[in-house]
């Protein structure tokens, strides 16, 4: 990523040369219609005034521990729509659109908020945390979140998000590390082996290149003040109502938001799996002193479930994630240890609010060519310097990233942002150019030059037109999202739902009802036993 490359980047560029030549190949153009998606889209609940809906989670949605369409994440409030994997955008977006119409007309007056930032916020303690019922696992998952109340504010945990859900089919791995042993590119005597060490190389790409779909997709450029009540800060008044900074783009990344002084001082090895587990999994059992402090149990009442640096694994706020779905009671890392990466998790993006749904399918098709130059690339092992030049470059384009003086790291020399993203987004042409063969499209090129326009002229990032909006309309942040979210909640009113969709999605959501109570009646062990054989494994 410097200006002038050195030999290991003409090696780097050779083999992603090699790579693309095999993107071009028949097998492999077959192979990229195949690509395995999924997505995680997070909405609040708001009322009829624009704040937080403080009611329980509908009854008609079926239970948010076991329906597998719609949960909930730190929040009651919080929604949290799934969509199973799929091989077609199309399908996938159809799926989120049928599960926001049918959650939109069973939740009363209530709707779903369209932004990032939350609606108006009541006092903390005032916010709901999720309720998932009387079982062993459902009391886990609900004490998680009174600790992370507990550990950072209840307001930090409103913020919403997307999580994109990606993984090559298996075909695609059976070929390529057939190639790789014929060529002697790996020294794996596995198949699933070699899949964790391909995914790393992904995640370690992603890494040094994610602040780059901050600075083109982030659109949290603002808050409203209750976000931030009796909490520090250093943003500035943009009104009445709201809190900026001039060049912002996604202040849900930023330390206001997913963020953690405690976790600062945390390097997760993503070098191979094996350290990945084992740096992860010292920050759940290393007690940390502020959260000893807090106590484990008072008056009675959990208060966490441990004071270890991360009470689970999902607590540490990674931009993305390998994951493998887990067992019954069983970790995330005892699941990737034993069974190895099934897909990876992308974690990093903000909810559209120009778009019903939060995300369309012109994101979806760069994200795959983003992802698919990250896997592609050489990837060097990384090291502690780079992994704070990783969180530098994130700071930088949460809090200035449309700066156009604004500078970053490219490996360890600091160039300018708008040279490094131009150099990133030719390379994600050239997948692009593949990805559009495969489906016979240009479509996917012309996902990469919409992103190209942003980089030209910062006025187009979605930060930019959500400030711009709310200065054409003269609103508050709340006002303007709130604009946007009756107009979304009308067409989802308005919206034609066959029946032989919106009956299977409504079954589902009456049976996750009874698979709850089922886990209520088989829990035969106390929630202390259930609590510590999960730290065992």
């Amino acid at each position: 990523m410097e200006i002038n490359p050195t030999a290991d980047q003409a090696v780097s560029q050779s083999t992603f040369e090699q790579n693309i030549a095999f993107m071009a190949s028949k097998s492999g153009q077959d192979l990229l219609t195949r690509l395995h998606r999924g997505i995680e889209k997070e909405g609040l609940r708001v009322d009829s005034n624009n704040k937080l809906a403080l009611t329980a989670h509908p009854e008609k949605l079926g239970s948010a521990l076991t329906n597998p369409w719609l949960t909930t994440d730190f929040s009651e409030s919080l929604l949290e729509f799934i969509t199973p994997v799929h091989q077609s955008i199309d399908e996938t977006l159809n799926y989120l659109r049928n599960i926001h119409v049918l959650s939109s007309r069973n939740m009363n007056d209530e709707k779903i908020w369209a932004a990032s930032m939350p609606c108006l916020l009541p006092e903390d303690d005032l916010i709901p945390i999720a309720e998932y019922g009387s079982s062993n696992i459902a009391r886990m998952k609900s004490i998680y979140r009174v600790g992370l109340g507990n550990r950072y504010g209840r307001a930090m945990q409103t913020v919403a998000g997307i999580h994109y859900n990606f993984s090559m089919p298996e075909a695609y791995w059976q070929a390529a590390f057939a190639d790789a042993k014929k060529n002697n590119k790996t020294s794996r005597v596995d198949l699933q082996h070699y899949i964790n060490d391909r995914y790393f190389d992904l995640i370690r790409n992603f890494r040094r290149n994610y602040w780059l779909l901050i600075y083109l997709l982030g659109a949290a450029p603002c808050f409203d003040k209750s976000f931030v009540r009796d909490r520090k800060h250093t943003m500035q008044e943009l009104n009445d109502s709201d809190l900026y900074l001039p060049h912002a783009t996604s202040l849900r990344m930023g330390d206001l938001g997913y963020q953690s002084v405690a976790q600062q001082s945390l390097f997760v090895c993503y070098n191979e799996l094996e350290t990945y587990i084992e740096t992860l999994g010292e920050a759940i059992h290393i007690p940390y002193p502020d959260y000893e402090r807090i106590g484990i149990i008072e008056d009675g009442e959990y208060q966490q479930l441990s004071a270890g640096l991360l009470q689970i694994e999902n607590e540490f706020y990674s931009p993305i994630r390998p994951k493998r779905v887990t067992r019954s009671g069983e970790t995330p890392l005892r699941a990737l240890a034993e069974r190895g990466i099934e897909y990876i998790e992308v974690r990093c993006l903000d909810i559209n609010p120009f778009c019903d749904i939060g995300i369309d399918a012109q994101t979806i098709r760069f994200l795959d060519s983003f992802l698919l130059y990250c896997l592609n690339k050489e990837s060097t092992l990384c090291d502690k310097e780079e992994f704070a030049h990783i969180s530098e470059n994130q700071a930088r384009i949460v809090n200035q990233g449309r700066d156009p003086e604004l500078n970053i790291y490219c490996g360890k020399k600091e160039i300018p942002m708008r040279e490094c993203a131009r150099q990133m987004l030719e390379g994600i042409s050239k997948v692009a150019t593949q990805l559009d063969n495969a489906h016979n499209s240009s479509d996917y090129l012309a996902s990469v030059s919409q992103q190209q326009e942003k980089i030209e002229d910062a006025s187009l990032t979605p930060a930019a037109l959500y400030l711009n909006s709310m200065s054409e309309h003269n609103e508050s942040h709340v006002q303007f999202s709130a604009r946007l979210t009756g107009q979304y909640a009308k067409e989802f009113q308005q919206y034609s739902l066959a029946k032989d969709v919106e009956q299977p999605l409504l079954e589902e959501a009456a049976q996750s009802l009874v698979k709850k109570a089922e886990l209520e009646r088989e829990d035969s062990i106390s929630f202390e036993e259930f609590l510590a054989n999960y730290y065992r494994q």
